[in-house]
């Protein structure tokens, strides 16, 4: 069963399905060392990468286990990044976050108020119970988003990634149903394209 993508906007963001038009922002986000520095990968070198990413996108909502968004700046439709819920597995009401955003966008609260307009539909609208996130332990930008957003650590994988010769750990935090109250305030849903 496939799964809807919305598209959501927030007081200074639109969330919006992946499209083939995203690729070239993708691939100049995520072929950055900067960016991808404690990403579970290394920078991408092979543009069709992107094109994989947007198929894999697509992918994740026809096979009704999730949503990847790009998160564009509402009012100049300027990519930042994207963000997502994986992972969804209706029995378990379980799903997983996860966001990129670009060097720029950092430092302006983008990825709160992203992250948290996703976790609103997805409370909303997928009976979720619980939603996981990882990140690296020494992200600490990323680790202040989660909790932010109410997101509880409850331990750490160690030496979980091994990207280039580097080996690092990753937090594993929770969020509760019970727990969630939106940071970033109630998105507004919209059909896609819109």
């Amino acid at each position: 069963m496939s799964l809807f993508t919305p598209t959501l906007t927030t007081a200074r963001l639109r969330l919006r399905p992946v499209t083939d038009r995203d690729a070239d922002a993708l691939y100049a986000m995520h072929s950055s060392p900067l960016v991808l520095r404690y990403w579970d990968s290394p920078p991408w070198t092979d543009p069709a990468r992107a094109e994989a990413f947007v198929a894999r996108s697509r992918q994740l909502a026809e096979d009704g286990v999730g949503v990847r968004l790009v998160v564009d700046r509402g009012t100049s439709d300027t990519y930042l990044g994207w963000c997502s819920l994986s992972r969804w597995v209706p029995a378990y009401r379980s799903a997983a976050l996860g966001y990129c955003l670009d060097e720029a966008a950092w430092g302006h609260g983008y990825a709160t108020e992203a992250a948290g307009a996703v976790l609103g539909w997805a409370f909303e609208t997928l009976d979720l119970n619980r939603v996981q996130a990882e990140t690296d332990t020494r992200n600490i930008a990323s680790a202040r988003v989660l909790e932010k957003l109410g997101f509880v650590r409850e331990g750490t994988l160690r030496e979980d990634c091994v990207v280039d010769g580097d080996v690092s750990d990753s937090w594993v935090y929770g969020l509760l149903r019970r727990e969630w109250g939106s940071p970033a305030g109630a998105p507004q849903v919209t059909s896609p394209g819109t």
